[in-house]
């Protein structure tokens, strides 16, 4: 219950991280959501263009963000560590085409360089990976196997059977037949 509640939580604070982001400037002030998403498949790289809404980078967050809603409402744990693995693998791929065009990545602390829209994907990446690890998922449906003869089944224990031969021979539903063993040698009971 706790891993579950603890779960989600992080996942909702990682989709959030991941939304959010696109919206914080990612390299030298310009905003996530300025990059074009085709650019970074495209052999031209990146370019100073800008992008609308939904051609950019904010798309595959925003997927990923709907895929982890899905996962926990779903209580799936799967949906949730590969809407993780888009976030982290978006963020990735685009420092890597990003330090191509720019001849490699730098952090200020003036402005210019990495942003923290790159530290939110990475963050919001990373904790929908442990929140994946943390839900416990929807507990599976234990079927009995089928009686068809196909599968071989146990024979029936009897438990009692053992403890019956085990009784004082003082218990009123068990009479045993022969000398009583708790008799003396001179056949007096007591």
């Amino acid at each position: 219950m706790v891993r579950n509640v603890l779960g989600t939580v992080l996942a909702l604070i990682g989709a959030t991280a991941a939304v959010w982001s696109p919206f914080r400037a990612w390299y030298d002030g310009r905003l996530g959501r300025h990059f074009r998403l085709s650019e970074l498949f495209s052999g031209g790289g990146i370019t100073a263009a800008h992008a609308e809404l939904f051609a950019s980078l904010f798309l595959p967050f925003a997927l990923a963000a709907l895929l982890t809603l899905a996962g926990l409402l779903l209580r799936s744990r799967l949906p949730v560590a590969f809407a993780g693995v888009v976030v982290l693998g978006f963020a990735v791929l685009w420092m890597v085409r990003q330090g191509q065009a720019a001849g490699g990545l730098s952090v200020s602390g003036d402005g210019s360089g990495l942003g923290l829209g790159v530290l939110a994907a990475l963050v919001g990446g990373v904790l929908l990976l442990l929140a994946s690890a943390l839900l416990t998922g929807r507990p599976r449906a234990t079927r009995p196997p089928p009686d068809d003869g196909t599968y071989p089944q146990p024979k029936p224990r009897r438990f009692g059977a053992r403890r019956l031969h085990n009784r004082s021979p003082h218990h009123a539903e068990e009479t045993r037949q022969g000398p009583n063993p708790y008799a003396h040698g001179d056949g007096r009971n007591g």
